[in-house]
């Protein structure tokens, strides 16, 4: 993924990729290493393979012409490592030998002669028992079996370590002053190493601040970088620096124009400072002006720089927080709050982006997050939910846990106290589904029974009172109950029976009952049967029946009944032209469904360009969003909304003032649909 202009990507053309796509003929293939223009890969039988630019033979086949396709690079066998500077290459033999190639301006390749460049791999002179290599853009590093590091090349910033400034080094020699290291990396003017105590040494080119000592000058000889122990690997961009310690968090500094060091910001950093929102991580790297980290789940993560598109995101927009490369996702279910959102993974994580003045994101803060982040402390999640400033999820174990705003109760704790980490709510357990209102809460237990908690001015919670409870009570009246939906201030539950029931607030008609009196106890909503799944907005209702058809009723003026008019109805009706309808959503004045052939289909308010479908316009019957296939699951937040695919990725749309649809900014609204920063 990135820029291809010299068919450095190996696909075979010269296009710029935003997303990550396959290198055709190398398999088995155990490292690779990207230079300025060019790539390598060393496969499993020790050969290496490279290709893109190679106007100074740094493909090494014996040309300058430019090769879109990997090619063997003959002559090098028994290959261990590979790594590339800007216009040269390196490889290490497994007899402790170094091979180099390509520009030899700098005498980078390790020999006197910088008039030519060498387009066939030759050995660099004076070096045995090599284990490691590193190239920065004009100089080269190879760390010994015995821990020392030597180093020729460019050395017009003190990047070879010898105590000098002197313009070049056309051999190897000793970097001063090291030992124990157990592997080094080469930024542009600049060199790392990590030593087998977890420490890390820096010296080179220090003008934003890369050798991480809280300076900008210059260090010929290596210096201990301070804040830093326990590191586990390290790597080195044009001018920024990365540390993994062995905790599995990402450390970063220096030049940070791009945000390339992870933290939000486009501010250089002098010294280390952790990447926020990376754990697990297992591996890193750094390109020119991004970085890249592999966690433990297998996930690539990637910020920075992204002008071609080399973040692998989809887009060409830089970005200064990590996000996962597309590819590996997992998303199984999603809800959407007022302008929060909420996704649950594969692996029983959840996760939360958007608004979080009331703590609806669960971190700890009121600080909104644009892009995804994991709630900490809910584990083996099955379901999420989303009211307008809370959140739900339920456990593998039917525990109910519940976080953000709770002025009416609605977290079910007993009091009314804003929670910013999520609690458990007392008093349920079998928990089988939850859905959130605008500020009361319902879960399903696995016996068919309703509770219910928090606001009840209109009888939403069902207990034929209207007083609020602070902790979970029975819903009477209803049994056999398989599904649960919350509206504003009205609730419906779905019985095995194919029945649907509700109560509430009704004042545009809701309940379906025909009438616009509120309930406080659970009603029949009369002429429907065969029902399959429920979807509740603001102050309307959807129900999806067996044959695939959706019916609506309540409150209408923006046209989410998607009946054609802008009427309410006080009964259900069907939506006119929806068939093979597989799943339903709805928040305050718009409705979605999921059809089998994956398509998603969307009607009501579009104020914020929440029907996906490129303009601010209300629609009063359902069209399709463009560009969406696949769709396996949706939901409706206030002015946004948010679809799953098959694939687990999660996309989004409409409102994002608040970071609500994660995609990581800047837009504050989205048309059209937009690829998430959650894979």
């Amino acid at each position: 993924m990135g820029y291809n202009g010299n068919g450095e990507l190996g696909d075979g053309t010269t296009t710029n990729r935003p997303v990550p796509v396959a290198v055709p003929g190398v398999s088995g293939v155990e490292a690779v290493a990207a230079g300025d223009s060019h790539s390598l890969a060393l496969r499993s039988d020790g050969t290496v393979w490279a290709w893109g630019y190679n106007g100074s033979g740094q493909l090494g086949d014996g040309t300058t012409s430019q090769r879109p396709v990997p090619g063997a690079v003959p002559g090098v066998s028994g290959g261990v490592a590979v790594a590339a500077g800007s216009f040269h290459s390196l490889a290490l033999r497994s007899d402790g030998t170094v091979w180099a190639w390509g520009d030899n301006y700098y005498s980078q390749l390790g020999e006197e002669d910088t008039t030519r460049w060498r387009t066939v791999p030759g050995v660099v002179p004076g070096l045995s028992g090599v284990v490691a290599v590193a190239a920065g853009s004009f100089h080269s590093l190879a760390l010994r079996s015995d821990g020392t590091v030597w180093a020729w090349g460019a050395n017009y910033y003190g990047q070879l370590g010898d105590g000098t400034t002197a313009s070049r080094r056309p051999v190897p020699a000793v970097v001063q002053g090291l030992n124990g290291v157990v592997a080094v990396a080469a930024g542009d003017s600049h060199s790392l190493a990590l030593r087998s105590d977890g420490t890390v040494w820096a010296w080179g080119h220090n003008g934003n601040g890369q050798l991480g000592d809280g300076t900008t000058g210059w260090r010929p000889v290596p210096g201990v970088v301070p804040g830093l122990s326990g590191v586990a690997a390290v790597a080195a961009g044009y001018a920024h620096s990365l540390a993994l310690r062995s905790n599995g968090t990402v450390w970063a500094w220096g030049h940070n124009p791009y945000g390339q060091l992870g933290d939000g910001t486009m501010s250089d950093r002098l010294v280390p400072g952790e990447v926020p929102g990376v754990s697990g991580g297992v591996a890193v790297a750094a390109g020119d002006s991004h970085s890249l980290v592999v966690r433990s789940d297998g996930t690539l993560w990637a910020w920075g720089y992204n002008g071609s598109g080399q973040l692998g995101d989809g887009t060409t927009s830089q970005r200064p927080v990590p996000g996962a490369v597309p590819g590996v996702s997992g998303v199984e279910a999603v809800a959407a709050g007022d302008s929060h959102s909420l996704a649950l993974r594969s692996d029983g994580t959840v996760w939360a982006w958007g608004h979080n003045g009331n703590g609806q994101l669960g971190d700890g803060t009121t600080s909104r997050r644009p892009v995804p982040g994991v709630v900490p402390g809910v584990s083996g999640g099955m379901a999420v939910a989303a009211g307008s400033f809370h959140s739900l999820a339920l456990r593998s174990d039917g525990t109910v846990w519940a976080w953000g705003y709770n002025p009416y109760g609605q977290l079910g704790d007993g009091s009314t106290s804003d929670r910013l980490v999520p609690g458990v709510v007392p008093g349920v357990s079998g928990g089988v589904a939850v859905a959130a209102g605008d500020s009361h809460s319902l879960a399903l237990r696995s016996d068919g029974t309703v509770w219910a908690w928090g606001n009840n001015s209109y009888g939403q919670l069902g207990d034929g009172t209207t007083s609020r409870r602070p902790v979970p009570v029975a819903v009477p009246g209803v049994s056999g109950v398989v599904a649960v939906a919350a509206g504003d201030s009205h609730s419906l539950a779905l019985r095995s029976d194919g029945t649907v029931w509700a109560w509430g607030n009704n004042g545009s008609g809701q309940l379906g009952d025909g009438t616009t009196t509120r309930r406080t106890v659970p009603v029949a909503v009369p002429g429907l049967s065969g029902v399959v799944a429920v979807a509740a907005g603001s102050f309307h209702s959807l129900a999806l029946r067996s044959d695939g058809t959706v019916w609506t009723w309540g409150y209408n003026s923006y046209g989410q009944l998607g009946d054609g008019t802008t009427s309410q109805r006080k009964v259900p009706g069907a939506v006119p032209g929806l068939s093979g309808v597989a799943s339903v959503a709805a928040d305050s004045f718009h409705s979605l469904v999921v059809r089998s052939d994956g398509t998603v289909w969307a009607w009501g308010n579009n104020s914020y360009g929440q029907l996906g479908d490129g303009t601010t316009s209300r629609r009063t019957v359902p069209g399709a969003v463009p560009g969406v296939s696949g769709g396996v699951a949706v939901a409706a937040g206030d002015s946004h909304s948010l679809m799953v695919r098959s694939d687990g990725t999660l996309w989004g749309w409409g409102d994002n003032g608040n970071g609500q649809i994660g995609d990581g900014g800047p837009t504050n609204y989205a048309h059209t649909p937009v690829l998430s920063l959650l894979y």
